[in-house]
């Protein structure tokens, strides 16, 4: 019987907006309904992307193990919220915040307050979905997010949202750990300009 392949990893780390493209392309690597272990250390980044990694997990139906390996925080909760599996350390941190606005455009007053207004829409309609995803309650969710929260492994854990990493356990069992490490080649990136 041939040795079943290790779940792809994926470094989800730094700045999700800068890496947005990197990491669509990556989680479109594993196959719909595949498995994959996502490994965060990210502050965060645009809650769009954060939207766009979450939806792509969620429709493809991916088995994703997410382990918060150093930090986990703003937009990147989101897409380890939706994770099947999601395990911190005792030192893993989460920060949690209302969404923060950031224009460095001029914008009129009429487009100015249509973002205000959308913004507001999307702020609560994300602390919800965020509750939903983990299967907290909605008050959990905004006890941490206002003023906002640095929340350690543990008490994620004691939340019921993950479990604790073993760090003397592989996550990969040893009869898949044979020879290097799968490593995916770089694809050239494709033009989206056009």
């Amino acid at each position: 019987m041939p040795t079943p392949e290790p779940p792809l990893e994926i470094a989800i780390v730094g700045d999700l907006t800068e890496h947005e493209s990197e990491l669509t392309d990556r989680l479109l690597d594993v196959p719909p309904g595949g498995e994959c272990i996502l490994y965060f250390d990210s502050p965060g980044g645009s809650p769009y992307v954060a939207l766009a990694l979450m939806n792509l997990i969620r429709l493809r139906g991916l088995r994703a193990t997410g382990v918060v390996t150093g930090e986990c925080s703003s937009a990147a909760i989101w897409p380890w919220a939706v994770c099947t599996r999601r395990l911190v350390t005792p030192l893993s941190v989460l920060l949690f915040h209302p969404m923060k606005w950031q224009s460095e455009e001029h914008v009129g007053l009429a487009e100015a307050a249509e973002w205000a207004r959308h913004f507001a829409y999307l702020e609560r309609e994300m602390d919800k979905l965020l509750a939903q995803v983990f299967g907290a309650s909605i008050d959990t969710v905004i006890a941490w997010m206002q003023p906002g929260r640095y929340v350690i492994g543990q008490e994620i854990v004691d939340a019921g949202l993950a479990e604790m990493l073993d760090p003397s356990a592989p996550m990969v069992p040893a009869a898949q750990r044979s020879g290097a490490p799968k490593r995916r080649k770089k694809k050239p990136r494709k033009d989206r300009s056009g």
